[in-house]
């Protein structure tokens, strides 16, 4: 498989049952990154919503019962889409991020959770996303970190004989491209790019930003996840929001 060809990791049987444990276990980590992305949506009432890299539908269905008109949840693994939540106002399409086309203005809202880090084109889904986008529609987008991404082994956390987290490796940043990591399965794949790359591709494609987060958490989070104590020294997530200006803005 070419390194630009979509990668369908999640319907590896190892990788997707990897994945539904860590979900199962509740770390902390996917609360931390959805609170991140849902403060920077609009009120989501009356709203058409495309949901990019939908997994297991939960944000689909948690946008649908916030009242919005309809939602399209799409995601490449069949896997995934199999134990989708199936609610009214929801519709599931099995496609490649990559590779799916809408009719230019179909949506005013955009999201994509931890998905977009797998695309090896992020300019031409962007172009895409932005023609989607009716004006003054929104796009708002996660993806891990370019500080957690960047070293070409994408190592975890250095430690020293009693397993303490010393440091993280952060090395090749300026080098942008794809890393491959084991995790779950072997030969996991994901690109590296810098943050003004991802800032300045959206600025590019004429949309306008409006926020940009790295969350962290909360001495009360902590206190329920001591685990997520390490997102202090090194994010984990960047959340970007961003619209389409109104026509002739």
């Amino acid at each position: 498989m070419s390194i630009d060809e979509p990668q369908n990791i999640y319907d590896d049987p190892r990788f997707f049952e990897g994945y539904r444990e860590l979900r199962r276990e509740n770390r902390g980590f996917n609360a931390l990154e959805q609170r991140a992305v849902r403060a920077r949506l609009p009120e989501l009432a009356g709203l058409t919503v495309l949901d990019l890299g939908c997994g297991f539908g939960t944000f689909a269905v948690w946008a649908a019962e916030e009242g919005a008109a309809s939602v399209v949840g799409v995601d490449v693994s069949a896997k995934m889409l199999a134990t989708a939540h199936q609610v009214p106002g929801v519709s599931y399409w099995r496609a490649a991020i990559e590779e799916v086309s809408f009719p230019p203005g179909s949506f005013d809202l955009v999201v994509s959770s931890l998905a977009l880090h797998y695309v090896a084109d992020f300019g031409a889904v962007v172009e895409r996303v932005a023609s989607w986008l009716r004006p003054n529609g929104r796009f708002v987008f996660s993806v891990e970190h370019p500080i957690t991404t960047a070293h070409m082994d994408m190592p975890d956390w250095v430690g020293d004989e009693e397993g303490t987290r010393l440091n993280c490796p952060v090395d090749d940043y300026g080098d942008e491209g794809p890393r491959t990591q084991e995790w779950f399965v072997p030969g996991v794949r994901k690109y590296h790019r810098r943050l003004s790359t991802y800032v300045n591709t959206l600025i590019d494609a004429g949309l306008i930003i409006d926020g940009v987060d790295e969350p962290v958490p909360t001495p009360e989070t902590i206190a329920d996840h001591p685990v997520l104590a390490d997102e202090l020294r090194q994010p984990a997530f960047l959340v970007v929001a961003c619209r389409k200006p109104e026509k002739g803005g």
